[in-house]
C-alpha cells in the first residue's frame, strides 16, 4: 500500500490509523507547498489534488473517513471495526461519517464567519444542533462504541481534537475535553502527531 501524506494535512489522521493497525505501507510525501499536489502524476491518483490518498494495488481510496473505514475492514482481525454484518455497524458508520458531512462543514462555516444561510437547505444544519449532537455522541468514558477503540474514534475523536486545537470548537464541555485527552494519550496518536509541526 502507498499512503500519500503531508504532515500539515488530514493525512495525519490516516497516518494515525495506519499506526494503530501497525499496517505495512509506503509513505509518499506530497509537498503541496511546493505544488506536488497539482502535478499530473498526483492528480491521476486524486483529481482533487488533496491528501490523504491510499493506493492498495488497483484500489484508490480518498477522503479520510473512507480510508480509515477501508483500512479497518482490510485488517478486520485487529478489531478497529465491528465485525462485518454486526448491527453495531450502524452506530460505527454514524461516527465515521458525521465528521465529514456535518462537523467539518459546520466548523468551516463558523470559521469563515458566515451567518446568513438557510440551515434547512444545507446538510449540516446550524451550530446549536451540531454542538448538541456532538455532546450526545461523545462517550462519557471509554470509546465511541464502548470498551473497544475503533476507527470511529480515529475519525470522530480526531475531528474533535482538530477542532479544539485550532479554535473551531471553543470552550468544549468537560465530557468532550476528557474524550479528546483519552484520544491524545494513545501511543499511535502521539507517534502520528509530531509536535514539531504544531
Amino acid at each position: 500500500m502507498k499512503h500519500y501524506y503531508h504532515p500539515m494535512s488530514r493525512a495525519v489522521t490516516t497516518d494515525w490509523m495506519l499506526r494503530e493497525l501497525d499496517a505495512p505501507h509506503e509513505r509518499c510525501v506530497v509537498d503541496y507547498l511546493a505544488g506536488d499536489n497539482a502535478k499530473p502524476e498526483y492528480r491521476a491518483v486524486n483529481p482533487m489534488g488533496k491528501v490523504p490518498a491510499l493506493v492498495d494495488g488497483d484500489t484508490v481510496v480518498t477522503e479520510t473517513a473512507a480510508i480509515c473505514a477501508y483500512l479497518a475492514d482490510k485488517f478486520i482481525d485487529k478489531g478497529l471495526a465491528p465485525p462485518l454484518g454486526s448491527t453495531a455497524r450502524g452506530q460505527y458508520y454514524r461516527y465515521l461519517f458525521f465528521s465529514g458531512t456535518t462537523l467539518e462543514p459546520m466548523f468551516t462555516v463558523r470559521h469563515l464567519g458566515l451567518t446568513e444561510y438557510d440551515a434547512r437547505s444545507v446538510g449540516w444544519g446550524d451550530m446549536p444542533r451540531c454542538l448538541a449532537t456532538v455532546e450526545s455522541m461523545t462517550p462519557a468514558r471509554d470509546w465511541a462504541l464502548g470498551s473497544q477503540f475503533t476507527a470511529a474514534d480515529v475519525v470522530f475523536g480526531g475531528t474533535l481534537d482538530f477542532a479544539v486545537q485550532f479554535g473551531w470548537l471553543t470552550d468544549p464541555s468537560p465530557k468532550v475535553a476528557a474524550y479528546v485527552q483519552r484520544i491524545k494519550a494513545r501511543p499511535a496518536y502521539r507517534a502520528a502527531h509530531d509536535s514539531s509541526w504544531h
